[in-house]
């Protein structure tokens, strides 16, 4: 039986295997070649972001899209920057996780900045006890927009081994104003199988059982 017999507003069977498809092998990308993305299929990508949920409809999502290549090697030098705190943190792993390819800054099509917007205070519907909810609501956007690419033949990756608060300071931020990702858009020559953690042997993808609960919490390995 088909999901629109069975359901009268699911989508037809081919588009829902799509929708699955996208989700499924959608992949962190870090490898990208040359080439610019069409403005009419940047706008697309965008506009799937802006129509993600957002609590209270505050849509706190800001989008800064860097075209200045000076500003593209600033950001860069800001995360080459972390990279190496970073892999000072990790201990015994540092020389491991030095070996891992992080970002595609330099050889993305496209370079997007995701940001919280400042004022953020003012809107308290959904969020008098959750104020979280804010950047959960970037995060719908952040996800759409990865997907649409992935329908689109697109790599992204999300980054996010930066300091914020220099982020912040170099792209201008109004106080109050959050930088969530730096965003990699662009074409690649394959998409990873795995996650590129998985393939690089650093971590290990988890089922679905072992991370669901029923009733109450209870301990998981």
């Amino acid at each position: 039986m088909s999901s629109s017999e069975k359901n009268p507003f699911a989508f037809p069977d081919s588009q829902v295997a799509g929708v699955y498809r996208a989700i499924q092998e959608r992949r962190d990308m870090r490898h990208f070649r040359p080439g610019k993305i069409d403005a009419e299929i940047l706008h697309k990508l965008l506009d799937a972001a802006h129509h993600a949920p957002s609590v209270g409809l505050m849509q706190p999502w800001r989008f800064i899209r860097i075209t200045s290549d000076p500003l593209r090697q600033k950001i860069y030098d800001l995360v080459q920057e972390e990279r190496l705190e970073t892999a000072h943190a990790l201990g015994e792993r540092e020389s491991e996780f030095l070996r891992l390819k992080v970002e595609g800054i330099k050889q993305c099509g496209e370079l997007l900045i995701a940001n919280l917007c400042d004022n953020r205070e003012r809107f308290i519907f959904g969020r008098r006890t959750l104020p979280e909810m804010d950047l959960a609501s970037v995060a719908c956007a952040i996800q759409n927009l990865w997907l649409a690419a992935r329908a689109e033949g697109l790599g992204m990756g999300w980054v996010s081994i930066f300091d914020p608060v220099k982020l912040a300071t170099l792209l201008h931020l109004p106080a109050g104003a959050k930088p969530i990702a730096i965003i990699c858009l662009g074409y690649v020559d394959e998409f990873y199988t795995s996650p590129m953690l998985v393939e690089a042997g650093w971590a290990k993808e988890r089922p679905l059982a072992e991370l669901m609960m029923e009733n109450q919490w209870t301990d998981s390995v």
